[in-house]
């Protein structure tokens, strides 16, 4: 007998997808949809797949890449070529039926091939287009290349990340793609919900520059520019990682004036000397070195163990072998073991790529693309 939850239709059931997107942050907006039912069909270009096909590390069991394995799942995949009269008759009689198309040309491209919003919203007049662009659809950047780096380093980003003495830094993670994907999916999301055919334009450069929160406005009303400061806040302390003694690393935050003057009196400094953001801020140095040699003094475990008693923000600093063996991630069924392993899903799967996701568990699904 079928699990309540294999039989109950996950929420997006009722939704279909185009994704005419490649690489992380538009195939990861439809990844989103489809994570919870949306039937996404990825089209990809006859002898040009997805990039991320052969992007990073491969599953020795398979040879498909991770990234594939994260990018792919949850989807059908067909070859079109919309260059051709009939890849873009194809093309139009699955619009006609879906609700999403997510693309990510650069813009103008689909315009030029005959696929502009008004023959879109012919075949379909509900249809949600979502564009996924570096720089958005307007505007005198518009037709530069759009790349996660970029962004990371217009956006604001790289100018405040690092230290002093490292230069402006840039992420070691796909962040931006990564943001953007969620950003796209919760604009298709309020686009699909307000019953209207329209056009949605999400874009990496912007999306980043939302994450500054509100560094622009203080520039451009106090003349602020907030300087590197490695892992610390300009406007809270104590906020930074130590080392312990066991040579392990913890981090910790006290961005509250509740948590702050309990962080203060466990280190042995007097909290009324610091019981606002202002005076833990002008008093940064003496905080930090009290901090510091609380830290080496004890093993990361007792540091963790001693913040967490006083109800003060304080962890371990994971690498991915941490990961791998904490018991939260593997209660919560966060493990990416579970995303990159089709073959634990236990359901009706055609082989083991891409990856199932718990909620999603036995309709996972990918389509044969020849290479």
């Amino acid at each position: 007998m079928e699990s309540t939850e294999a039989q109950t239709p996950l929420p997006l059931a009722d939704i279909k997808v185009i994704e005419l997107a490649s690489v992380i942050a538009g195939p990861g907006c439809a990844r989103y949809l489809g994570d919870y039912g949306a039937d996404v069909i990825k089209v990809e270009r006859p002898g040009s797949p997805d990039s991320t096909r052969d992007l990073g590390w491969r599953d020795p069991d398979d040879g498909e890449t991770f990234w594939w394995k994260l990018v792919g799942r949850n989807k059908r995949c067909i070859e079109l070529d919309l260059k051709s009269p009939e890849g873009r008759d194809t093309l139009l009689r699955l619009v006609a039926t879906a609700d999403v198309l997510i693309e990510n040309f650069r813009p103008g491209k689909l315009d030029a091939l005959g696929l502009t919003a008004d023959v879109l919203h012919q075949h379909q007049p509900n249809l949600v287009i979502t564009r996924v662009s570096g720089f958005g659809q307007t505007g005198p950047y518009a037709q530069r290349p759009g790349f996660a780096t970029i962004a990371e380093a217009m956006s604001g980003f790289a100018s405040i990340n690092g230290t002093p003495e490292s230069g402006p830094t840039l992420p070691p993670i796909a962040l931006t793609d990564e943001v953007t994907a969620l950003v796209a999916a919760f604009a298709t999301m309020v686009a699909l919900h307000s019953g209207v055919g329209q056009e949605v334009d999400a874009n990496l450069l912007e999306s980043m520059f939302h994450l500054m929160g509100p560094l622009f406005t203080a520039h451009v009303t106090l003349g602020v520019e907030q300087q590197r400061m490695g892992s610390e806040l300009p406007y809270s302390v104590p906020r930074n990682t130590y080392q312990c003694a066991d040579g392990k690393w913890i981090a910790l935050s006290a961005s509250s004036n509740t948590v702050g003057p309990r962080a203060i009196a466990l280190v042995g400094l007097n909290p009324d000397d610091y019981a606002t953001f202002a005076d833990r801020v002008a008093g940064r140095d003496a905080i930090n070195a009290a901090m510091r040699m609380f830290a080496s003094s004890r093993t990361a475990d007792d540091v963790v163990e001693a913040f967490r008693a006083a109800e003060a923000a304080c962890a371990h600093v994971f690498d991915m072998a941490d990961i791998a063996a904490d018991p939260h991630f593997a209660a919560r069924g966060t493990d990416d073991r579970r995303h990159a392993d089709a073959r634990d899903g236990g359901g009706a799967l055609e082989d083991a790529r891409p990856g199932s996701i718990p909620r999603a568990v036995n309709r996972s699904r990918h389509g044969r693309c020849p290479r």
